[in-house]
């Protein structure tokens, strides 16, 4: 039924075509690419084996065969872009974060709710079906939330020689891992739990305040060696990680520690939800796996398998027990769940599972707390 919907994708870093991707694995036509420039594009173009390469974003616009747009920009491209989409009549999956800061993110929200068209936010880490199976049992158990402690860690950027355009302001905003990796936490902490953050008390640390950056661009990830004589220095003014403390409407508690400079941590998000009742423990390196802690009996060991994994969960468990799924599978089971919603219309029922534009707003707004309680030195109300 998705092949029904052609898309097209703007952007041919890391993240574009994993994009790709997960369209082709859920159905979806993909068109074509567009990049900084045609050379880029058409490389891109070449290498993923689609039909078309942008000589840049407008064309891509002004394709009336594009029934859907996947942003895949830098985070300082997504406001401008945003809206283009939305005027050129066309559904539009953004990258996170929604913009640059909260008044822009209110402004797409605005913009949105005026256009007949789907808006989402590629928050897909709600989509590992154990944090699909944590949201089922916390929705019907109804038991109190106590606290939700965790973290995001990564080592990506240990050394001053680490660098992308995410470590810079005026590409990637203020914030950095808590923009980058903690508004993940944020938001899937928010989709299992249905909590709302209050206030916020946070401590942002800068530890390469200087970094050696290529005198060429670089990717994402990437791993190559360069010499001295390559790299020239330049000032950095954006956290490489962060220590919050949350107050959540209703009175429950949060701890988030999030940090691009941990070494050996990949890319490791957990959450420990405590409850009157249990305690759900997930960790995205072993994404397969909940442990789900008692007292009065024994804790249980969850393994994902669909014929346990039953009702929310169960339309985005594609493989049997013992089959893993992982990050790939998170985007293309995303994507599902906003397909599914193009095709419903205006059939579509609120909430919706993928993270809409008020989502995105709302991990602007609280990023605009985290920076002003850092530069201030005290709780922040929302």
């Amino acid at each position: 039924m998705y092949s029904s919907i052609t898309a097209g994708v703007a952007g041919t870093g890391f993240i574009g075509p994993v994009h790709v991707e997960g369209l082709r694995r859920l159905g979806v036509h993909v068109k074509g690419i567009s990049s900084a420039t045609l050379a880029l594009a058409e490389e891109a173009r070449q290498q993923l084996n689609l039909d078309h390469a942008y000589p840049n974003f407008e064309a891509m616009l002004e394709d009336d065969e594009l029934d859907v747009i996947h942003l895949a920009v830098p985070n300082v491209l997504h406001y401008p872009m945003v809206k283009q989409v939305l005027a050129a009549g066309k559904h539009v999956m953004c990258e996170k974060p929604l913009a640059m800061t909260s008044e822009q993110g209110k402004e797409l929200v605005e913009l949105a709710a005026q256009h007949d068209l789907k808006a989402g936010v590629n928050y897909n880490l709600r989509f590992y079906p154990m944090n699909l199976e944590v949201k089922k049992r916390l929705a019907e158990g109804g038991a109190q939330i106590f606290s939700v402690v965790g973290g995001y860690q990564q080592d990506w950027l240990l050394y001053d020689t680490d660098y992308n355009w995410r470590v810079l302001a005026d590409q990637g905003g203020a914030l950095r891992a808590v923009s980058d990796i903690g508004t993940h936490w944020l938001d899937l902490v928010h989709f299992t739990t249905g909590l709302e953050v209050e206030a916020v008390l946070a401590d942002l640390t800068t530890v390469h305040k200087t970094r050696r950056r290529p005198k060429g661009e670089v990717s994402s990830f990437n791993n190559e060696k360069l010499r001295d004589e390559d790299l020239e220095s330049i000032e950095i003014t954006t956290d490489d990680c962060a220590s919050i403390l949350l107050k959540f409407k209703g009175g429950a508690k949060g701890q988030l520690f999030v940090t691009q400079v941990s070494a050996g941590h990949k890319n490791r998000l957990t959450y420990d939800i405590a409850t009157a009742d249990a305690a759900y423990e997930f960790n995205s390196e072993r994404p397969n796996e909940l442990l789900i802690g008692r007292r009065d009996r024994p804790s249980e060991f969850l393994q994902k398998d669909p014929a346990l994994l039953t009702g929310l969960p169960g339309p985005f468990v594609n493989y049997p027990g013992g089959h893993n799924e992982g990050f790939p599978d998170t985007f293309k089971q995303c994507f599902r769940a906003f397909y599914d919603a193009i095709l419903a219309g205006a059939a579509e029922q609120e909430p919706t599972l993928y993270a809409n534009f008020e989502d995105g707003l709302r991990e602007l707004v609280i990023c605009d707390a985290i920076i002003k309680s850092h530069e201030e030195q005290r709780w922040v109300y929302l």
